[in-house]
């Protein structure tokens, strides 16, 4: 429910981090006024209907999968990436659904996750002076000042890329595309080879086989429109609260504010004050909201976070992004688990296991080692399975395109291939063989997890 004394645009009055300032004030108002004029992207149904998936994790019934694009590009935008995209989810949602035995909730970093945020306002080379990188929907990655100038009537473009991606991502997960008949089409050429792409395929059998079982019963996808369509949402950081107050939209139905630009904002690492702007906004907003938690939060800054987010302590309001580093994972998490767990607060416990685990090397490539990304992973369970509490979720930064931009896994890419396909806007990702191995990864700790609500009253207890 919204408080009553919230607007959209009460951050205004906050301080406020990670913003730009764009030179022209009367471009950058009709930028805005022409997005309050714009039809909403999503609607509050389908937000609820994510809220209610998310809070069945909450419980302990189903497991959230959120990937996708560190920050997507005007310049690369296409039907194909988005589709092959889609394609990597469905495979690692296949992989978790029938090897954990869990429902998986689905959530792509799409349709909206063009703004960064950028450790430094500015950016020096050669002696040259310009304003840092904030992704497309702010200004251009090249090195010029026509490019760095941020420029409001992005915020437009990446508005009609957004309502395209979300057409074409509403027809693949209705239509058709996303029938489990189809399973074996999902395999991308370039990974059906690899060790990973051949352990899907015989995923994909057993599945074939289970269809044909149940069809001879009389379930079909014509009878069970489980089997041939899919929930998918969006999600993106709210990074730029104009943008987001532009969107924001009053549900007809409820009287609640809504910020109808994604299904699922989420606030940063480096906004997440708890008396900033990005806070003060997603207060207010009736959506599923996710928060990114680094190694230096305290626990009390934790429950003071919870607090303000989700006051009504509401199942599948608030998602918490773990965002600790390999090294740290299993020293910080612990205690910020356990005293969630007994102030009661109901959270989806997240892991982001890539944004603590970059390095840079010599070669001068951002990158991350996928041994370091498992490691979080398995500290990310290790942890909840000590803390009686439910690991309830993925959140990566990875890509359907055959990129080499983070080192290792089945594939075996060394820092001397990174150059090969290194291509991402910002940050690197994992290809489509290294994301469906760790989706088979998260499989063997869901069905350990179950096992051992089965043998434990105390952890069943909890889930329940």
């Amino acid at each position: 429910m919204t408080p009553p004394t919230w607007s959209p645009d009460c951050w205004r009055s906050k301080p406020i981090r990670q913003a730009p300032a764009y030179p022209d004030a009367a471009a950058f108002a009709a930028a805005e006024e022409t997005l309050r004029r714009s039809p909403p992207l999503v609607f509050a149904g389908e937000v609820r209907s994510l809220k209610a998936a998310l809070a069945r994790v909450a419980e302990g019934e189903a497991f959230l999968l959120q990937g996708g694009d560190c920050a997507e590009s005007f310049a690369e935008f296409s039907a194909d990436a988005i589709r092959d995209t889609f394609k990597v989810l469905l495979q690692m949602a296949v992989a978790l659904t029938f090897g954990g035995a869990c429902p998986v909730v689905k959530v792509g970093r799409v349709a909206g996750q063009f703004a960064k945020p950028r450790s430094e306002p500015m950016e020096t080379i050669d002696g040259a002076t310009l304003p840092s990188y904030r992704g497309d929907i702010v200004n251009g990655a090249g090195f010029d000042e026509a490019s760095r100038t941020p420029d409001p009537k992005r915020m437009l473009r990446a508005y009609s890329q957004s309502a395209a991606t979300l057409n074409l991502l509403r027809a693949f997960a209705q239509g058709g595309f996303a029938d489990l008949r189809r399973v074996h089409q999902w395999n991308l050429e370039f990974v059906a080879s690899s060790p990973q792409g051949r352990r899907y395929d015989r995923l994909a059998g057993r599945i074939d086989e289970a269809l044909a079982f149940m069809a001879a019963c009389g379930v079909t996808s014509a009878a069970a429109a489980a089997l041939g369509q899919t929930g998918f949402y969006t999600s993106h950081e709210a990074l730029l609260l104009p943008y987001e107050e532009a969107l924001t939209r009053v549900d007809s139905l409820t009287g609640d504010w809504y910020d109808c630009s994604t299904h699922l904002p989420w606030i940063g690492e480096r906004t997440r004050q708890i008396d900033g702007a990005h806070v003060a906004f997603c207060q207010g907003i009736g959506n599923p909201v996710g928060v990114k938690v680094g190694p230096t939060v305290t626990a009390d800054e934790l429950i003071r976070l919870i607090d303000a987010l989700n006051p009504e302590n509401e199942a599948g309001r608030l998602t918490l992004i773990a965002r600790m580093g390999a090294d740290k994972a299993g020293l910080v998490l612990p205690a910020l688990v356990r005293r969630v767990a007994r102030e009661g607060r109901k959270v989806v416990w997240s892991s982001d296991p890539m944004h603590g685990n970059t390095i840079k090397t010599e070669g001068g490539y951002k990158t991350r080692r996928f041994d370091k990304v498992l490691a979080e992973v398995r500290a990310f369970f290790d942890v909840h399975r000590a803390e009686g509490t439910h690991a309830g979720g993925i959140h990566v930064e990875m890509t359907g395109k055959d990129v080499t931009e983070c080192v290792g896994g089945a594939q075996g890419i060394t820092e001397a291939l990174l150059g090969d396909r290194y291509h991402t806007q910002c940050d690197p990702r994992l290809n489509s063989s290294q994301a469906l191995e760790l989706a088979f990864l998260l499989a063997e700790e869901l069905m350990a997890e179950r096992n051992m609500r089965i043998a434990s009253p105390r952890i069943a207890a909890v889930a329940d």
